[in-house]
């Protein structure tokens, strides 16, 4: 029996360079998001919203098979208050800088086959091929600069909690239990076999 290839991710906003058939100055790309991307990447990252989304980014080649992607993001994320649950907006402008290596291997672990991340922080990515996919660099980019716990300016945990009722009190004969009454009740029972 064949086995199918598994079809791989297609970016929302796909825009591939072949870094062997740029010229000696690189690439420069424009991107400006469509309605139509937009909505795929508001879905891909939950945000409520991405009204506007574009990018300048560079391509360069440099001395040892090295690929330099450069660029700067810009635009407007809405996305939900992680108390309130409402609209909070996020005006974007990011710059970022990855640096890629032709011919690189990508570490697999022997046992899992899991990409292993090398921990050196300068350490180029490895690019197998001569194709890059500079939609999908600026897609990720764009769930980097996203805030990962939006709130509403001012709002405070206080704000979203339930308000004690202190009007209320126990009438006679009721007393008030104590949260952890039930635990201090099993505690205080005693073990059989003891």
């Amino acid at each position: 029996m064949v086995q199918e290839p598994v079809p791989q991710h297609k970016s929302e906003l796909e825009r591939i360079v072949d870094v062997d058939r740029m010229g000696p100055s690189g690439a420069a790309l424009d991107i400006v998001a469509s309605e139509t991307e937009r909505a795929a990447l508001v879905r891909r990252f939950g945000f409520l919203s991405l009204p506007a989304f574009s990018a300048r980014v560079t391509v360069d080649r440099r001395a040892g098979d090295l690929v330099v992607v450069e660029g700067r993001l810009r635009g407007k994320i809405v996305q939900a208050c992680i108390l309130s649950l409402e609209p909070v907006t996020q005006d974007l402008d990011e710059t970022f800088r990855i640096v890629f290596k032709q011919g690189l291997a990508e570490e697999r672990d022997p046992e899992s086959g899991e990409a292993l991340v090398n921990a050196q922080a300068d350490a180029p990515e490895p690019l197998a091929g001569n194709l890059l996919d500079i939609g999908e660099i600026v897609a990720e980019q764009l769930s980097l600069a996203a805030d990962p716990y939006p709130r509403k300016a001012g709002l405070k945990l206080e704000d979203v909690l339930p308000k004690p009722r202190s009007n209320q009190r126990p009438g006679r004969g009721e007393q008030r239990r104590h949260p952890f009454a039930g635990l201090a009740a099993l505690r205080d029972k005693p073990r059989k076999g003891r």
